[in-house]
This record gives C-alpha cells, structure tokens and sequence, in this order.
C-alpha cells in the first residue's frame, strides 16, 4: 500500500524540483506541465457541469455576450 503524502512534503518535492532548473527552457517546460494539468482539471470541471444541468450551451453564449470592465471612475 502506498503512503499519503501529505501537502508539506508535496510541496517539499517541487521545491527540490525547483532546485534541480539549470535552464530557461527547462522553466518554460515546467510552466507547460504545469499549465496543462490545470487546463485538464478546468475541462473535467467544465464537463461535469455541462453532465449535471450547471451550465449549457445558453449560459455559454450568456458568458460571451457579457460585459465585464471596470467601468472608469475618473475619466473624463
């Protein structure tokens, strides 16, 4: 049976990957690990909001058509 990490060591082990980055691109490989795991998590969000009635595609279109500024305060 394999031990629950728990989130100090989780986050002692990315520091020590953080550590090991010798190059830029090795940064920018990280960042699109990083990026794309949370794009996946969004996703699997996304769809189990779509499977339960959440969100359809009217609420979609709402979001496109929605207005989100800051309106300018002190603008003249």
């Amino acid at each position: 049976m394999e031990k629950e990490i728990t989130l100090h060591q989780a986050k002692m082990n990315l520091l020590q990957v953080m550590d090991s980055i010798q190059t830029v691109d090795e940064v920018q490989a990280i960042r699109a690990v990083l990026a794309n795991y949370y794009a996946q998590k969004v996703n699997e969000e996304m769809d189990r909001l779509w499977e339960n009635g959440t969100i359809n595609k009217q609420t979609i279109e709402e979001w496109g058509n929605e207005h989100m500024r800051t309106p300018y305060r002190y603008a003249k």
